[in-house]
């Protein structure tokens, strides 16, 4: 199976400077919990991601004022990409090997195109991987 098939096509994404509170927002509005963190709009090269955790955890946990802070001051790095051309398995194969819930999907020029989560996997009707990737990726690491 293709990952064009399961993947949620164009996110929402943001850029290192973003501030916190739009990044935030972004997430209330395309209710997501991930928002990949690209150098520029134009060019849509990924850098890193930041998710609701990251925020708690690296702000607002940390005493940190989020009405200061930006993307990147919580985004995580390096981020791992995969094409979009390659077959879910190897996908599935990527994300159990990194420990990760959701995947940035490129196109051939490193553009970021779409995002597979866990959950694009259990609605494309292969429970027994879905199962098998969580197992992994829900281990304390």
């Amino acid at each position: 199976m293709n990952l064009k098939s399961v993947m949620t096509a164009n996110p929402a994404c943001c850029i290192p400077q973003t501030a916190l509170r739009v990044v935030a927002h972004l997430m209330k509005e395309r209710d997501c919990g991930l928002i990949p963190v690209v150098d520029a709009l134009d060019t849509l090269k990924p850098v890193g991601t930041i998710t609701d955790r990251d925020i708690a955890v690296r702000i607002v946990a940390a005493g940190r004022n989020p009405g200061e802070s930006t993307a990147a001051d919580c985004m995580s790095t390096p981020c791992i990409t995969i094409d979009s051309d390659v077959g879910l398995h190897e996908c599935c194969a990527l994300m159990e090997a990194h420990m990760l819930r959701r995947m940035l999907i490129v196109d051939d020029d490193g553009k970021l195109c779409g995002i597979v989560a866990l959950a694009d996997i259990a609605h494309s009707g292969h429970d027994a991987t879905t199962v098998d990737m969580l197992k992994v990726v829900s281990q304390p690491g």
